[in-house]
């Protein structure tokens, strides 16, 4: 089977369902997205773990998100998946002038700048933060703000400037703590707090834009090591007939440390 055939095939099952499927005519776009994010940190789950097994099945998943939502639109008389698809052809080829016409660029940075020029200028684009989403996931909302500065080079000059940055930060978030005191659990951090926290986060953020690390990508990764550090520590405490919830810090503390060295 060619790839034009297997796309008609799925567009067409996709258009039997959305006929003969009780739940999948009651979907709207509002209803369906849910599931076109989730399935969208599904599929960078598996790229970030390296299953390519699951990676080509979750993309399956998402590519038919994009076949359901693409009928929803052509159903209210908007465009359907071909003029969708030649749509972002035209936009890419628009963007990549160093590839299909005269333009230089050699790095990929310069490509990322070339990008946001075309944006701004052939696209029409207006302000420095044009069409970025709030609903964006905090992490990648805060990384794109902050390319978006850079594209108008308002950023430090080095990735030094950044860290010093998020010193400082750290700096006046220990100064905010160290007046306000420590904040009881599930209850409101005073104003200033919370604003320094944010501040730090902000600054994190920036310096792992500038290391040109995922941020979002990143801190899942770390949350996943975390998890199964603790989970290895658990199972050490429960094979030597201890619960570890049970154990004072110190203990928790020596099978967390085991487990660190085990996974290395």
């Amino acid at each position: 089977m060619s790839l034009a055939e297997a796309l008609v095939d799925l567009q067409e099952l996709t258009e039997r369902l959305r006929r003969e499927c009780p739940w999948d005519r009651e979907q709207t776009e509002r209803t369906i997205v849910p599931h076109t994010v989730e399935e969208a940190y599904e599929v960078a789950d598996a790229a970030i773990g390296g299953n390519d097994a699951k990676l080509a099945d979750e993309l399956g998943d998402l590519l038919f998100q994009v076949y359901f939502l693409a009928l929803l639109l052509s159903e209210k008389g908007q465009l359907g998946l071909e003029e969708i698809a030649r749509g972002v052809h035209e936009k890419l080829v628009r963007r990549h002038p160093h590839v299909f016409g005269d333009a230089e660029a050699e790095t990929a940075g310069r490509v990322r700048e070339r990008w946001e020029e075309i944006k701004r200028g052939a696209e029409g684009r207006e302000g420095i933060f044009h069409d970025v989403p709030e609903s964006l996931p905090a992490l990648l909302y805060a990384r794109k703000v902050q390319r978006r500065a850079a594209a108008i080079d308002f950023e430090y000059p080095d990735t030094a400037g950044a860290l010093a940055d998020l010193d400082d930060e750290v700096r006046e978030l220990k100064e905010a703590l160290a007046e306000a005191g420590e904040t009881p659990p599930e209850t409101e951090p005073p104003a200033h707090v919370f604003a320094e926290m944010g501040d730090v986060l902000f600054a994190a953020v920036n310096v792992a834009r500038r290391l040109n690390v995922d941020p979002e990508l990143a801190l899942r990764s770390m949350s996943r090591r975390f998890v199964e550090r603790v989970e290895r520590a658990e199972r050490a405490a429960a094979g030597e007939g201890k619960s570890f919830a049970e154990l004072p810090l110190e203990e928790k503390d020596h099978y967390f440390d085991r487990a660190k060295e085990e996974f290395r």
